[in-house]
């Protein structure tokens, strides 16, 4: 009975994962620069998710929806959000991170903390005003199912999968293979250094906030597409699971990121769905959130630099 379900758990854990993966990339990127942890990034995140549904929802309002192909609504509403959630991100580093550079690592932190409150409460404040609430159900573009013989995938979880890994390529080759990509890796390894090879230090910094941004605001269009309901708060618990992939992977490094966040969700979904029938009901599905931080804390005892990191080696 157990190994039967296994299959479409497997899938479940998949369609998570590879949500985390694209998270965990935004965290990634920002420390391998500037060496914080951008706590904000989960609200961007659900910034993302509010501005796909309130694009579809106007939309659906006005009738543009009616006749209009489901993909090209959806691609539509995924590049508004990405371009939006992208300067979002921009005018954050700008306000919030960039005068406190010099500064200990411990404000930049607070900083970012203090962002993160702000977001949730601006979405939640605004949302109160235009809908007299703040608990939205995102109107679905997709439906049905594919058939993979032991087990289905819904269209909607299909093209989560498809748009994270095309999203994860398309960053492996822009930072492997472009001009840009070259000088967001010489800034993560010396500023000073990139700084005296004439690299606009401020512009590769702001350029990684763009690009992790616009990835936060996709995956929260993905999630509210994938889950139908979301809320001003789904930024933080999400936020916290990717940051703990990252973290699983090594952070600062985006193969880690990638395979942390598929991990994760796939030992999250395993975990709820056999969690209770293998104790006997002593511990039922909504441990799963207990079962991914334990995994955080294991990995920060016995592996803190991660399944890819390396370990720092402190410069004399």
């Amino acid at each position: 009975m157990l190994l039967n379900i296994l299959p479409q758990v497997l899938v479940d854990g998949l369609t998570l994962g590879f949500m985390y993966a694209v998270v965990a990339l935004g965290y990634t990127m920002v420390y391998g620069i500037l060496e914080f942890i951008n706590f904000a990034h989960g609200e961007i995140f659900m910034v993302g998710a509010f501005v796909g549904t309130e694009v579809l929802l106007i939309s659906d309002s006005l009738g543009a929806l009616e006749g209009m192909n489901p993909y090209v609504a959806f691609f539509l509403t995924l590049v508004i959000a990405m371009a939006l959630t992208g300067g979002l991100g921009v005018l954050i580093e700008r306000v919030a991170y960039r005068p406190l550079r010099g500064a200990p690592r411990l404000v930049p932190l607070i900083s970012a903390i203090g962002v993160s409150f702000l977001l949730q409460d601006l979405v939640r404040f605004t949302e109160a005003i235009a809908r007299n609430e703040f608990y939205l159900n995102t109107p679905a573009l997709f439906s049905g199912s594919i058939s993979l013989g032991i087990a289905s995938i819904p269209t909607k979880g299909f093209i989560v999968i498809v748009l994270a890994i095309v999203m994860m390529i398309a960053l492996t080759l822009f930072i492997n293979k472009t001009k840009w990509g070259i000088a967001m890796r010489a800034v993560a390894q010396d500023q000073s250094t990139a700084s005296l090879m004439t690299i606009n230090v401020d512009k590769v910094i702001m350029l990684t906030f763009l690009i992790g941004s616009s990835l936060g605001g996709a995956t929260g269009v993905l999630f509210s597409q994938n889950y139908g309901t979301i809320d001003p708060y789904i930024g933080f618990i999400l936020g916290l699971k990717a940051f703990t992939a990252a973290v699983l992977g090594g952070i600062g490094n985006l193969r880690g990121a990638m395979v942390g966040g598929v991990l994760l969700g796939l030992l999250e979904s395993l975990s709820g769905a056999y969690m209770g029938p293998l104790t006997n009901g002593a511990f039922g599905a909504e441990y799963k959130d207990v079962f991914a931080f334990s995994i955080l804390i294991l990995v920060l005892l016995f592996k803190p630099e991660g399944l890819f990191g390396e370990a720092v080696k402190e410069k004399v």
